[in-house]
This record gives structure tokens, C-alpha cells and sequence, in this order.
């Protein structure tokens, strides 16, 4: 990884060691136009989009969301986009990375980073798809409008308008979970990864197979005991639902999606990124509907 940054940082024209050239100030910089601001993953770009508006010009390095995350390779246009950002928002929690590595090698004066993993508190081996917490989005768009009014006095008031907006558009999803939680707490369901983990924990939902979850997750063969216990558990309707990552469906869940599909074991399909034309909010409403479906069966 470290010869291919430095590789693409020398076909750019930047220095590997002191990254590209810089003005006098990030305030002069900003004089010339939007904020630019760089997201490895395209629900945290959308969030800075909805609190930046016209501010802001975002770029969303991971954003399609049939190709599986954890298969990333970095490019020229990704290492620009990242060298020239004045803002950074990445995941962390080991979820990304290679965004750690390229500001490192591409650092720039007075560059804001927002790492999710560090405003919830998590770390590598925790589960990583934070997004999926109810937390962690609120966080995330407080410390975004902290870093454009840091970087943009002028139009603060707008970025808190936003900020409050935004903040209240998700208590839809938030009335959701609640209402979820009240009616399904307790239920048993399993995954083939725990992508939808988060969710699952704030609806209260009993999550069985993590070993499995886990294998599958760091791209490790499960072991033959995992997967006789998954299979248990749909042919023997110990489970109420099974979710899937629809970006990372190896043979081994293919294979128990099938046998999910034969118990009548309701599978819901969930994405590591936002489907193109929805909002986070959309997102998440989306997949707690689908997940409701589920759990209420199939005469619901």
C-alpha cells in the first residue's frame, strides 16, 4: 500500500514527504471557491451535503453500493481528491483503511478529519459499520457543521439551520426503532455478517451466529462446526429473519440463503452504502421497513 501511494503521489506531481503545495492559509484557499470535502464512504458524503449546501462541493470515494467495500483500490483521482479536501470524514475502526494512509501521505495545513469511529468511541475489532447505530449519524453531522463554521465563519448560521434540520429529520427513523423495539424486542435472527448488527442491537433483537458473522466479515473460512449451527438454527426455526450483505454474498451464504429460503426463514438483503438517488434517511427507513416486514412474517 505504501509503495502505491507514493507511486501515485510522484505521477501527480506531490511530494510523498511533504504532500502538495499549499497556500499561506486554508482561509485563503476556501476565498476561491466551496469547501471541498472528501467521504470514503457516500452516507457520510450525503450527510455533508445535507448540512453544507451550497457551501460545500462533496466527493464520496466509496459510493456504489453492488461492489463490496472491503475490495477498495486506491487510484490517482481518489489521492487528489483527498490531498486537495479541506475536510475528511472516514469510517475508521479498521472499516477504511486506506483513507488513514492516504492523509498521511498527502497531508495538507489545516485540514479538518472526522473519523466516525473515534466520535462513538469504537475501535479496531469492535464492529464496524457504525452507521448503522442510531448514534453515530448525530455525531457526525455536529462535528461536520463544527468543521464548515471552523472553516467558513461567514456562513455558520446557515450550517446550524442545517444542522438542526437535519438532526430533526431523523426522528422518523428513531420513532421507528422505538416502535420496533417495542414490538419485536427479544425476537432471535441471525446475519451472515453483522453489517446490520447496530440496528439489530437498538431494536433489540437477539443476534445468533456471531462466529459465523465474524468469519465471514474478515474474508476467513468458517469453520464446519459455525456452519452447522447456522443451518441449525434456519432449518429449525430457531430464527426469526436472516440478513445478508447484498455486497458480499460469498457460496457459503448463497448456500444458507437457500436453505433460509426453503425453512421460510424470511432474508433481507442489506447494503454497506446508500443506493444512488436516496438519502441516509430514506436508507435507513428503507431497511427498518424491510426489517419489520420480516419480522412480522409472512401475512403481514
Amino acid at each position: 500500500m505504501k509503495a502505491l501511494v507514493i507511486a501515485l503521489l510522484l505521477a501527480l506531481g506531490l511530494s510523498p514527504a511533504l504532500g502538495p503545495s499549499l497556500g499561506p492559509s486554508l482561509g485563503a484557499a476556501l476565498a476561491a471557491g466551496p469547501i471541498r470535502l472528501v467521504a470514503a464512504e457516500n452516507f457520510y458524503g450525503d450527510v455533508a451535503r445535507q448540512i453544507g449546501g451550497p457551501h460545500v462541493e462533496v466527493a464520496s470515494v466509496l459510493s456504489n453500493p453492488d461492489q463490496d467495500p472491503h475490495l477498495f483500490e486506491t487510484s490517482p483521482g481518489v489521492l487528489r481528491q483527498i490531498a486537495d479536501a479541506q475536510i475528511v470524514i472516514y469510517n475508521g475502526a479498521d472499516y477504511d483503511p486506506w483513507m488513514a494512509k492516504l492523509l498521511s501521505a498527502a497531508p495538507k495545513a489545516g485540514r479538518a478529519t472526522i473519523v466516525a469511529a473515534e466520535l462513538t468511541g469504537k475501535k479496531p475489532g469492535d464492529n464496524p459499520h457504525l452507521w448503522y447505530n442510531p448514534a453515530t449519524m448525530p455525531a457526525i453531522a455536529r462535528a461536520i457543521a463544527a468543521a464548515l463554521a471552523r472553516a467558513d465563519p461567514a456562513n455558520a448560521a446557515d450550517y446550524q439551520t442545517r444542522l438542526a434540520a437535519f438532526l430533526a429529520s431523523l426522528k422518523p427513523i428513531e420513532d421507528k426503532i422505538a416502535a420496533l423495539r417495542q414490538k419485536f424486542g427479544g425476537t432471535a435472527v441471525t446475519a451472515s455478517e453483522p453489517v446490520f448488527g447496530e440496528m439489530a442491537s437498538a431494536i433489540g433483537l437477539k443476534m445468533r451466529n456471531a462466529k459465523f458473522q465474524l468469519a465471514i466479515m474478515n474474508d476467513t473460512e468458517p469453520s464446519a462446526r459455525d456452519v452447522a449451527a447456522f443451518e441449525r438454527d434456519l432449518k429449525e426455526h430457531k430464527v426469526r429473519v436472516m440478513f445478508y450483505n447484498k455486497q458480499a454474498a460469498s457460496k457459503i451464504v448463497q448456500h444458507l440463503i437457500e436453505i433460509a429460503r426453503a425453512a421460510k426463514v424470511p432474508v433481507v438483503a442489506v447494503t454497506e452504502l446508500t443506493p444512488p438517488g436516496m438519502s441516509f434517511q430514506e436508507w435507513m427507513l428503507g431497511a427498518l421497513g424491510d426489517a419489520e416486514k420480516a419480522l412480522a412474517g409472512p401475512n403481514s
